[in-house]
């Protein structure tokens, strides 16, 4: 696993943040490097989100909110901000497979998602248990 593309990430050496995956390797490998490097991960798929209540739903159940979790963007920032309700070891990796067509139908939602998703990695970023956001690449 020395030459997997998140080893720097999983092992402390770079930042976490969110990331792109190369559409060549297998996302897969990205949830398993994230669990034997002792991460929590979580798969969100977005292939049948169409709208923004689509979307919550789908975070909502990927990544195992809490019943509090309101469905909303200031949910899920709150959610994403204080991940008391997601206990880590080392850290923890959101992979986010086919958000193509989302992104492209809902751009100023998509946009939006994706500043939340960035000031979350930013707030673990200098912590013990460092959130990562990885996009994979279609």
């Amino acid at each position: 696993m020395t030459d997997h593309p998140l080893v720097p990430v999983l092992a402390g050496s770079a930042p976490a943040g969110v990331l792109s995956w190369p559409a060549a390797l297998p996302a897969e490998s990205a949830l398993e490097a994230a669990r034997e490097a002792g991460w929590e991960t979580a798969d969100l798929d977005l292939a049948d989100v169409t709208d923004k209540a689509g979307l919550m739903t789908a975070c909502a159940t990927a990544l195992r909110f809490p019943d509090w979790f309101g469905a909303n963007w200031d949910a899920l920032a709150d959610c994403l901000g204080d991940l008391e309700w997601w206990p880590a070891t080392r850290g923890r990796l959101v992979l986010v497979r086919n958000w193509q067509a989302y992104a492209a139908a809902r751009p100023e939602e998509w946009t939006t998602l994706q500043e939340i998703f960035a000031d979350a990695a930013a707030t673990w970023r200098e912590t013990e248990t460092g959130l990562a956001v990885v996009m994979v690449l279609a």
